[in-house]
């Protein structure tokens, strides 16, 4: 039911953000989790509790959602995935404190959820100093709070500017951007994304991307407690074996390309996931040691996976992409409990499950085109003739080269 929240609070928090403000959602997304994450600590019976799972669940995907877009919003397109993964990090930095909350209040689960939930209640006061994106407020004609926010900006950076040229400045911007904008593309529907073969075999492998990664990931997290060892030990290994994931993102996301690192850290992961099926009950460690090798790669994976969505479809449906892939992986979440429960009928169910559907698809997603530095589709037509396009360079066997590759690179 927590996930349940999530894939509605991604939905509704997202459309609201769109509407009122990130900041304003920021602050709501705060204030509902503080007080519905107390109100379980005193909750007296069972369906009370779930309800209030289930806001919990919705408040923390607004909270994150917004978060993530002010930071992405108020950096340049050089640094939004390195500000992307590092928001990410903070997450597993979350992951890390549960579990010492956890150990000091092991004997009463009713002071540690108040013991999570209280701090949350200070980001209250983030509505004071932390500003609203000014791309937001552009694009909705509060122009004049923009100025303000970037005069700040110009100070903090040591810049002097009056506030005649930011206005120029930005009134020029405008008159400069094309006029032929997203209005003057063809209208799209959710159904175009499964109409033509070419992008039914990315949406069905996309959302089945988003699936797995979800499903593993708190499949994983989730389970901790069932591999053996110190519970709050292996929980913590969960934790931080998230940082190198994203590092090494961090290093080779631009350089090697999307395909490479998403299709070959899920096989890595099914790997050494299925790999568990040769280690004797007794070790205990060296079944940890390979649990924690597959959730390092599902992180890195899953934190690949949302530049690699956006950069599949075309402009016309490239939210709605999106926004299945997202859904699909709260159905993840929701099923990954299940799945961990199989682990009363055989102990290594679980990973046997996550490792078969990481290798499948990572498998399966190598036929899907890298995307690095390549010219994105603008319509569906535009997706179909670029596919024919290196179906008839595959056919005459010419090099689709690097010419090609190059004049991609230069237009994008």
């Amino acid at each position: 039911m927590l996930m349940v929240g999530v894939m509605l609070g991604s939905i509704i928090f997202g459309y609201l953000s769109d509407r009122i403000g990130r900041k304003n959602i920021f602050v709501i997304s705060v204030l509902l989790q503080g007080i519905t994450g107390c109100g379980m600590a005193f909750t007296q019976e069972y369906w009370s509790f779930t309800f209030l799972r289930v806001l919990v669940g919705a408040s923390t995907s607004g909270l994150y959602l917004a978060a993530y877009v002010i930071g992405l919003e108020f950096v340049s397109p050089k640094y939004r995935m390195v500000v992307g993964v590092i928001i990410q990090m903070f997450f597993s930095v979350g992951f890390l404190l549960t579990s010492g909350f956890a150990y000091v209040l092991h004997n009463n689960w009713r002071s540690f959820q108040l013991a999570i939930t209280i701090p949350t209640l200070f980001y209250t006061t983030y509505y004071w100093f932390v500003p609203e994106s000014v791309r937001w407020l552009l694009a909705n004609g509060k122009q004049e709070r923009a100025v303000k926010i970037l005069q700040k900006v110009c100070r903090v950076n040591g810049v002097e500017i009056s506030e005649k040229d930011i206005v120029d400045i930005l009134e020029c911007n405008i008159e400069k951007k094309p006029t032929i904008q997203a209005d003057a593309l063809p209208k799209a529907s959710f159904f175009d994304l499964f109409k033509h073969p070419v992008i039914l075999k990315r949406s069905i492998i996309i959302m089945l991307l988003w699936f797995v990664n979800s499903t593993a990931y708190y499949g994983l997290s989730w389970s901790t407690s069932n591999l053996g060892g110190n519970q709050y030990f292996v929980f913590n290994l969960a934790g931080m074996v998230e940082f190198p994931a994203y590092i090494f993102l961090l290093m080779t996301l631009n350089k090697w390309g999307r395909k490479i690192n998403i299709s070959g850290f899920l096989i890595l992961a099914g790997l050494a996931l299925l790999a568990t099926l040769a280690v004797p009950k007794t070790n205990t460690w060296m079944v940890i040691f390979f649990a924690m090798m597959a959730k390092l790669a599902i992180t890195a994976s899953y934190g690949a996976v949302y530049v690699y969505t956006a950069e599949q479809f075309p402009t016309v449906v490239r939210n709605m992409g999106l926004g299945v892939g997202s859904f699909f992986a709260r159905i993840g979440g929701i099923v990954a409990p299940y799945i961990n429960n199989t682990s009363e009928i055989w102990i290594n169910m679980p990973l046997v499950v996550y490792g078969g559907l990481a290798l499948l698809v990572g498998v399966w997603s190598l036929v899907l085109p890298e995307t690095l530095n390549r010219k994105l589709p603008d319509t569906i037509e535009d997706l179909i003739a670029m596919s024919e396009k290196k179906y008839k360079l595959v056919l005459k066997n010419e090099p689709a080269t690097n010419g090609d590759a190059n004049k991609d690179k230069d237009k994008h």
